[in-house]
């Protein structure tokens, strides 16, 4: 539940999302579940050269089993917050 809290502060920002198959496709964030299904909107493929049929695409929805990484904005990570989040849950509480 860590990352999808953490993800729900993010909606609303860009980000970028890798995916099993080397795609990447970087878009604002509309929504994420408990599953990491991740929503953007606005989005565009990063190599578009590769993926030249990716092109037309403006919105889509991503199964959270096919995510390799998200890279989140810079400004967007509050490292103290992760911290404490992640000690709690190492915890258990």
């Amino acid at each position: 539940m860590l990352f999808f809290s953490y993800f729900k502060d993010l909606v609303g920002r860009e980000v970028t999302v890798e995916l099993k198959n080397d795609l990447a496709i970087r878009g604002t964030l509309h929504s994420v579940d408990q599953y990491l299904n991740i929503k953007l909107e606005n989005t565009r493929v990063i190599d578009q050269e590769k993926y030249p049929h990716m092109l037309s695409v403006r919105n889509c929805f991503i199964r959270g089993s096919v995510v390799r990484y998200v890279q989140l904005p810079p400004d967007g990570v509050d490292v103290e917050l992760l911290h404490d989040a992640t000690r709690r849950e190492a915890r258990g509480g």
